[in-house]
């Protein structure tokens, strides 16, 4: 079953966001759902401790390089879907996630830092493919996008990826007070209470989006879980 890594050595580059948002989508398609939580501030544990998670998500922590590996091969062999939430550095554990991934995403916000810890990220994945002699598919996220205006920043780190040759997601994870909220009371975005917070629907949709963009490249890759 495919194994999707959400990897960035920057901090606050939107990993954990991108991952739960992805995660639940899924699980409210009715797949199976492991999540690795590789973060060592456990938000996406965090998360499950609090009301709203559904059955069909399961998470995993207490994840260490040694043991990654095989948390990953036992999680795919139970679960359609595996969601891997990489810890913020260029590390060994990383390194392993990345190598038995069939997709790499890579959150970025448009900042220069974010876009200089995405081709530290690529770079990764480029070795991890030639060691495993197989292409590890991988495709930028922008992540935090301002629903109104583009800031200088992001048209500039999207000239540089462009520039670069780099896939980068049509689809953008816009800035949410949903998203937050998540974070903080648990549950799915389908859950969330409109009259307590703004702008659910249209954050259902970019979650939406971005989810069937994941299934598409999954699907171009060969590679799909049975719920897709």
């Amino acid at each position: 079953m495919p194994v999707i890594s959400f990897a960035n050595p920057k901090g606050g580059a939107g990993k954990t966001t991108s991952a739960l948002l992805l995660s639940g989508e899924l699980a409210a398609r009715g797949a199976s759902v492991a999540i690795i939580d590789a973060d060592p501030e456990r938000w996406i544990s965090q998360w499950a401790a609090l009301p709203g998670k559904p059955d069909n998500i399961t998470i995993i922590g207490d994840v260490t390089e040694d043991t990654i590996t095989d948390l990953i091969e036992d999680a795919s062999s139970e679960h359609q879907f595996v969601i891997i939430d990489c810890e913020g550095t260029a590390s060994l554990m990383v390194a392993n996630a990345v190598g038995m991934s069939d997709l790499v995403i890579i959150p970025t916000q448009g900042a220069s830092m974010d876009a200089k810890g995405a081709s530290k990220t690529i770079k990764l994945i480029r070795n991890q493919s030639r060691m495993a002699r197989r292409e590890i598919p991988f495709a930028v996220l922008l992540t935090r996008v301002s629903a109104a205006v583009t800031s200088r920043s992001l048209k500039n780190v999207r000239d540089q990826l462009d520039n670069a040759g780099i896939e980068v997601l049509s689809t953008s994870i816009v800035e949410r007070a949903a998203y937050r909220d998540l974070l903080d009371f648990g549950g799915l975005l389908s859950k969330l209470d409109p009259k307590q917070v703004s702008n659910v629907e249209k954050a259902v949709q970019n979650a939406m989006e971005f989810a069937a963009e994941v299934i598409a490249r999954l699907k171009q890759a060969g590679v799909q879980g049975r719920a897709a």
